[in-house]
């Protein structure tokens, strides 16, 4: 007894030192459970763990190829009493972690930032903020108050598009209509006005934003600005890249919203040649931005008679804006970092914390404009994850026989 005492009693800084250490969830939760003076010292959501954690919503038989591919899943770790199952399980595969979690079949993730999910709810079209850890949520304005959003009508909704209207089965617009959200701030779990979003919706990949206590998403006020690539928050503004490249730049400090547009810096040059390129913004050391381009190489084929669509991501391209400059610097090099994009808020680590990883290489999932092929259905193959090694230009796959039920996700505890 007088063993465990000291235990219960050990020193705080000497606590912190332990927890810093403790990389997994799962492992996180075995700590809180030592005793009951550590859950009680221990938040629920580790602070500051910084390995990212793979997203996959699947279906049972998807759940059998990915416990085969993996090989082995770590035993189900069980929450404290009062907080009920962790309904988690993860598994260490080269540095990433993977965590199932169960009833998602049916919504669709579209972001995640500091341990929070953005979900939409597929049947209602409700926009939700989940904690997968501690299963908070709050709620956002719903699909149906998007700009492009004219009437819903049962089963039947009418949107909007460059002046013509379209009609759409009202399940399937809930799915496609929000391609990717972020928020600027983690919410607190007592108050929910105290955070902006911004959502990249609609075929033509336009803005709207959400700001505390209103009803209803409202477009950006550049009203040219669309074929979105990546939005991001980054020091109180909202920067955004479009498909040409070209920056832009909004003041988040004004009541009324959002504003701003073009930024001064002409879009870097493209050097993939023919492929398709995609863009990803990751804010970086003092100021700068990150720019990353994604070469992609399609192929169409026709297949008993359907529109089949192969995609191979093959390279990747970095740019650097440092503060208070307007031209982008080629790097060739990311050092003893790594970057992990895909429907996240992209983010630049030390892959200090990981085990069994290194330094100078991408962490990647899908882009969202291969979600774009449903509007014209097309059959595109199973979702892509991977590393890119930019050192040798070398990358590896992982999971490609699983079938997602929505595109999988990177989020930082």
């Amino acid at each position: 007894m007088v063993e465990f005492d000291r235990w219960s009693h050990i020193h705080q800084d000497l606590f912190n030192e332990i927890t810093k250490r403790i990389y997994s969830y799962d492992n996180y939760i075995q700590l809180r459970l030592v005793c009951k003076q550590w859950n009680l010292k221990l938040p629920k959501i580790p602070d500051g763990n910084k390995v990212p954690w793979l997203v996959l919503s699947t279906g049972s038989a998807a759940k059998e190829s990915f416990e085969e591919e993996a090989h082995a899943l770590e035993e189900e770790v069980r929450a404290p009493e009062d907080e009920g199952i962790l309904d988690a399980r993860s598994l260490e595969k080269k540095a990433i972690y993977h965590l199932i979690l169960p009833d998602m079949q049916d919504n669709i993730m579209c972001g995640s930032y500091h341990g929070w999910l953005i979900i939409v709810m597929v049947d209602e079209g409700t926009v939700r903020i989940l904690n997968p850890f501690t299963k908070v949520h709050l709620d956002l304005p719903p699909v149906s108050t998007l700009p492009n959003v004219i009437n819903i009508n049962g089963d039947e909704c009418t949107l909007g598009y460059k002046g013509d209207m379209i009609t759409r089965n009202t399940i399937f617009m809930h799915q496609t209509q929000i391609w990717k959200a972020i928020i600027n701030s983690a919410p607190n779990n007592d108050n929910d006005s105290d955070f902006i979003a911004v959502v990249i919706y609609g075929l033509f990949l336009e803005l709207a934003f959400y700001m505390p206590k209103k009803k209803r998403w409202i477009r950006f006020p550049t009203r040219d600005l669309y074929d979105v690539h990546d939005v991001i928050f980054f020091e109180e503004k909202i920067f955004v890249v479009d498909g040409e490249g070209q920056l832009y730049e909004f003041d988040t400090r004004t009541k009324s919203g959002p504003v701003g547009g073009k930024h001064e810096a002409t879009p870097p040059p493209s050097n993939v040649g023919i492929l398709n390129c995609y863009y990803y913004l990751i804010g970086g050391d003092n100021g700068s931005l990150l720019m990353l381009v994604k070469g992609v190489r399609y192929r169409y084929y026709m297949k008993n008679q359907k529109r089949f669509c192969e995609c191979k991501t093959v390279k990747f391209d970095i740019y650097e804006l440092r503060k208070n400059e307007k031209t982008w610097s080629r790097i060739h090099s990311l050092g003893n970092y790594i970057l992990v994009i895909g429907f996240n808020s992209s983010v630049k680590l030390l892959p200090s914390n990981f085990l069994n990883c290194k330094g100078n290489q991408i962490y990647f999932t899908d882009d969202m404009h291969d979600m774009r092929e449903v509007y014209f259905e097309i059959i595109t193959p199973p979702f892509q994850i991977g590393i890119f090694d930019l050192e040798d230009g070398s990358y590896q796959t992982f999971l490609t026989d699983v079938d997602f039920f929505c595109r999988p996700i990177w989020i930082l505890p």
